[in-house]
């Protein structure tokens, strides 16, 4: 059975489940189920049902039908079919139903599953649609189990942030749309364009795990925090992932970077090669680089670096930057990516940047913490830091933005700057034509603020990789000088707020820039369902 038939068999019509239920019980295998609406299917739930699963033999999960969800306006955001297949392509699920009933009652007394899971918010809750619910189960033998607790995120509060986040009335965003002449359309020719765009990535691979922990306790031998882990996950950041961002959005990205020989290295290797990344690397000593994050709830409450600086060799050094070069030949775009971990130097990136510039159309570059080498970055058409890593890199603390900004082009003989700031979101800065003579912030600048499109992040990680990887293909592929800066400010800041929307580097798509952008084109929030049922299987 190919993979398509075996995630629409999960999916059960009200007689093959009942039928289905009779031949587990003939079996003497327990079935435990689960109910919601799961119009998002985010990691709370995925772990929801992960520990459901291991209550018993098969895992059924039921869902309310479209019609009666009663969660307001426009909910649920996706049909009752994205959401059944959303459910059946995760591995922990046997069996999924659409139930047409507002609560779960009548369906719990045909199937009388052996266990009916729910939330650890149910256990203090006298809600009477719960206590019809349990009294069903209880009365047929089965047992209502509460779930263990781990992270849990609210669908309809990640919908409300996103309904708000993207608000097409903002007065800066209509500024900045009517005064290029932007508007979905043209912005989705732009996105399409992406498509075959050849991109060489250099810089560190590591791997982010996100370590999911109950919540903290006092250690009972001196007063230190006291963390029980749940689960981890990975996720492949640095280099990598931005080399992912942009294969998902249409890009043809070749990465060049140094991996240990381990199986960890290999395997990643492999993977990438699979998806349609061209990986080609110089080898290093020691493990993967691996940056561990501990998480309650949402949280992170504590990192751990485990990063052993990489040293090359002056043979290496000439390897990776020959590699890079050859590269570099073969593609429109190259970005530079140093994270501070010894892969690139300060000495190897001024001339790994040097050597670049004449090989490709557009050279952007970034950096992550205080090691990395921002000054040694020349002649980019864009640099991408925060604030904090802008003031660090120049050692000015106290001027003006405008000021920073203007040293920092001046010393790296670069075009652009995209400042983050956090919250206040993004200033796109560029040199003006005859600006070395001009007077003025005024004459030398010309800058562009995109506010933040999302109130409040559910994660930071990984927002600054995709916003390069977004706003280097929209300077590749946007023609008209004018409006590069905005055009590219808003497409980047669009790829950036996605990303901060989901927990952990996943991997930001052409469709979810579609997605974002035409929120802020257009009056109402408006989702492609095509585009919709990928989008959120974890």
């Amino acid at each position: 059975m190919d993979p398509s038939q075996r995630l629409r068999s999960k999916i059960l019509t009200r007689g093959e489940l009942l039928e289905q239920r009779a031949d587990a019980r003939r079996a003497a295998q327990s079935v435990v189920q689960c109910h919601g609406c799961f119009d998002i299917v985010h990691p709370g739930h995925v772990r929801h049902l992960q520990h459901a699963a291991k209550q018993g033999d098969v895992l059924l999960v039921t869902i309310t039908a479209d019609s009666m969800v009663g969660k307001g306006e426009g909910r649920p955001l996706f049909p009752q079919e994205l959401r059944a297949e959303n459910l059946a392509a995760l591995d922990c699920v046997d069996w999924v139903y659409v139930n047409p009933h507002p609560t779960a009652v009548e369906l719990l007394d045909a199937v009388q599953p052996d266990v009916y899971i729910k939330g650890r918010e149910y256990e203090t809750n006298d809600d009477p649609r719960f206590q019809a619910e349990r009294e069903s189960v209880e009365a047929s033998g089965g047992r209502v189990v509460f779930s263990s607790g781990d992270v849990v995120f609210s669908s309809t509060a990640l919908v409300a942030a996103m309904e708000h986040s993207a608000d097409p009335l903002h007065a800066r965003i209509r500024q900045i749309l009517s005064s290029h002449s932007l508007d979905g359309a043209s912005l989705d020719s732009i996105i399409e364009s992406f498509a075959g765009t050849r991109v060489c990535v250099i810089g560190e691979t590591l791997t982010d795990t996100y370590v999911f922990c109950d919540a903290p306790d006092v250690a009972g031998e001196s007063p230190v925090m006291s963390l029980r882990p749940i689960q981890h996950t990975s996720f492949d950041g640095g280099a990598a992932i931005i080399a992912r961002h942009l294969l998902a959005m249409g890009a043809r990205p070749t990465l060049i970077t140094g991996l240990p020989r381990t199986p960890a290295a290999e395997a990643l290797r492999a993977r990438l090669a699979v998806e349609g990344v061209d990986v080609r690397i110089i080898e290093t000593e020691g493990p993967m680089l691996e940056k561990q994050r501990f998480l309650v709830g949402s949280q992170k409450v504590m990192k751990l670096d485990f990063v052993q600086p990489i040293t090359l060799d002056a043979s290496r050094q000439e390897q990776l930057i020959t590699m890079a070069c050859d590269a570099a030949g073969e593609c429109d775009a190259a970005i530079v990516a140093d994270f501070g971990n010894g892969l690139l130097t300060a000495g190897s990136v001024s001339r790994l940047t040097k050597l670049l510039r004449p090989r490709v159309d557009v050279l952007t570059g970034d950096v992550s913490g205080r090691r990395s080498s921002l000054l040694s970055m020349c002649e980019m058409d864009l640099l991408c830091p925060t604030e904090a890593e802008l003031r660090d890199a120049v050692r000015d603390y106290d001027d003006s933005i405008n000021a920073v900004v203007w040293r920092l082009l001046q010393q790296t003989g670069s075009k652009r700057a995209f400042v983050t700031m956090g919250a206040e979101g993004l200033t796109a800065f560029e040199r003006r034509p005859s600006a070395e003579q001009a007077e003025g912030w005024a004459n030398r600048l010309r800058g562009e603020h995109v506010p933040a499109l999302v109130p409040h992040a559910l994660d930071a990680l990984g927002c600054g990789d995709a916003m390069l990887a977004a706003a280097t293909l929209a300077l590749a592929r946007v023609s008209d000088p004018e409006a590069a800066l905005a055009v590219s400010a808003l497409i980047a800041s669009t790829a950036a707020g996605a990303e901060s929307q989901r927990l952990g580097n996943e991997v930001i798509s052409a469709g979810d820039i579609r997605q974002g952008l035409q929120r802020l084109c257009d009056s109402k929030l408006e989702i492609s369902t095509r585009r919709a049922g990928v989008r959120m299987v974890s």
